[in-house]
């Protein structure tokens, strides 16, 4: 992996693919926190099994689940690590009767210190691994970055700089200036709604008019943008 100079990877999440004995140990010795989807093998079931009804919580009354934590290594790792176990009471009878029990179980191996993150916090932060697939592919369709702009590295790491300069500048175009409604608004749906309208550009008085053929709801979204624009615009830098 090609990593900036002076610069290093601080945190790590991943799927089950990444539950390895030389992963694990690797993040550790770069002292890298970390949450990766636990494989249930014999081991973990074993586990999960040994925790007294008693240490199972909700972490919110009414939520549907329980969390409960312990201790766990795999055979070559260096050091053990946490186990955050969830379980969800299954609504559907088991039709083969496969002997899965009446719990569906998941599990996150980590080793963010408890005085760090709780369970519930590490379940909440593991699962945010999934946004960034969306963040990529709006990379990547939105901006344009599906393929780099030619055969030359140092080309390519300016043009996908670029692109995420640009990235970034929308997503701070959308959370200081507009409404929170637009805030999950991809860029393809923002340019349909925001950018794509009719207009007519004439002039009066000297003066240069835009006629937009927007319901004044619309018109009134337009000014408020303009206005945050500007207040923003007028901040010191920093």
């Amino acid at each position: 992996m090609r990593m900036p100079a002076g610069k290093r990877i601080s945190y790590y999440r991943a799927d089950s693919a990444s539950y390895q004995a030389d992963l694990v140990n690797q993040l550790e010795l770069d002292e890298v926190k970390y949450t990766m989807t636990a494989d249930l093998d014999v081991a973990v079931k074993g586990v999960i099994a040994s925790i007294f009804e008693e240490e199972w919580e909700e972490p919110e009354k009414g939520c549907g689940y329980e969390l409960a934590e312990t201790v766990h290594s795999v055979e070559k790792t260096k050091r053990a690590f946490r186990l955050v176990i969830k379980r969800e009471k299954r609504k559907q009878r088991e039709l083969f009767g496969n002997g899965e029990g009446k719990y569906f179980h998941y599990a996150v191996a980590t080793n963010w210190l408890e005085e760090d993150k709780n369970s519930y916090e590490v379940i909440r932060w593991h699962n945010h691994r999934g946004q960034a697939e969306n963040f990529n592919k709006e990379l990547k369709i939105g901006i344009g970055m599906e393929r780099m702009a030619c055969g030359q590295t140092h080309a390519n790491v300016v043009f996908f700089r670029i692109g995420i300069i640009a990235y970034n500048l929308f997503i701070g175009f959308k959370r200081l200036s507009c409404l929170k409604s637009r805030f999950k608004h991809t860029i393809a749906i923002f340019r349909w709604k925001m950018v794509q309208v009719v207009c007519r550009i004439v002039k009066h008085a000297g003066s240069i008019v835009f006629k937009l053929a927007v319901d004044i709801k619309k018109l009134e979204l337009f000014k408020d943008i303009r206005t945050k624009s500007f207040e923003v615009s007028l901040c010191p830098e920093g």
